[in-house]
């Protein structure tokens, strides 16, 4: 498998498609890759190099018992782009992945990225706290906690069944495809990375590197998002961003990118070409 090795000898996997323009992809917890299928073929068809990678700990990348931090995860991406002589880069993060992208602009990608995006991402700060009354309780990332710790496949079952797509909406049709995908790409990685990921995600403060990013930035969230409410997230890190847009789509999921792939693969499409 083609991997990448980090400055502390972590082997971190990458799917890298194409030869066109650089399109880079970083996947939300705790899943791979594989979670932007819909978007890699959308774009490698469509002439784009893509690239995803599976974060340390997730997926097909080393499941190492450190470096379980944001700081780490933009060093990380840092290695594959090196590794992989990438310029002029448009990066893509949905959820964790959003996070992972705002740190690694802001201290990395000096020189080398285009534009970014966000979709369904965490910062500026997820957790509730005296200065962000908008986050979430640390009660709901306790519950988190417990349920990988716990019966980590009942719990990962239960999230895609429920409000990762908004399965759980009177009259929503559920796959069970999609469910039994994001539960396959959960159980492959690591219960230790995916506990530790927690506080990652839900704990650390962006608002500076969001400060920090100079390029154009496209904001996408769902306004139904049971798991990152845009009012906690989306609507606080657009005002922050110096040359940001956001744009919320009435009634859809955190899952969005694969329920309403059509959708998001067009806005993404515009926004790059724009």
């Amino acid at each position: 498998m083609p991997t990448a090795t980090t400055g502390d000898g972590v082997e971190i996997f990458y799917k890298d498609w194409g030869s066109g323009r650089p399109v880079m992809f970083h996947h939300g917890w705790p899943l791979s890759s594989d979670d932007w299928d819909a978007q890699l073929l959308f774009f490698a068809r469509r002439g784009y190099r893509v690239i995803a990678h599976d974060r340390r700990g997730h997926g097909r990348s080393a499941q190492v018992g450190d470096g379980h931090d944001v700081d780490h995860y933009a060093a990380d991406v840092a290695a594959v782009v090196e590794h992989l002589g990438l310029r002029d880069v448009v990066h893509v993060g949905h959820c964790a992945g959003g996070g992972e992208v705002v740190r690694y602009v802001a201290r990395h990608g000096a020189g080398r990225v285009a534009k970014a995006v966000l979709i369904g991402a965490v910062p500026p700060l997820l957790l509730k706290t005296r200065t962000n009354p908008a986050g979430l309780p640390m009660e709901v990332f306790d519950g988190f906690r417990e349920g990988v710790a716990g019966d980590r496949s009942e719990f990962y079952l239960n999230v895609a069944a429920g409000p990762f797509y908004g399965f759980n909406r009177p009259g929503a049709e559920a796959s069970q495809g999609v469910i039994w995908n994001w539960w396959r790409q959960g159980m492959a990685g690591s219960a230790r990375a995916h506990h530790e990921g927690i506080k990652a995600f839900s704990e650390t403060d962006f608002t500076a590197d969001l400060r920090a990013i100079d390029v154009p930035t496209l904001v996408m969230h769902g306004g139904d998002d049971q798991v990152v409410p845009a009012a906690a997230s989306a609507e606080l890190s657009v005002g922050l961003l110096g040359d940001g847009t956001l744009k919320v789509y009435p009634g859809l999921s955190h899952g969005m990118c694969t329920v309403n792939a059509e959708t998001v693969n067009a806005d993404l499409l515009a926004f790059i070409e724009g």
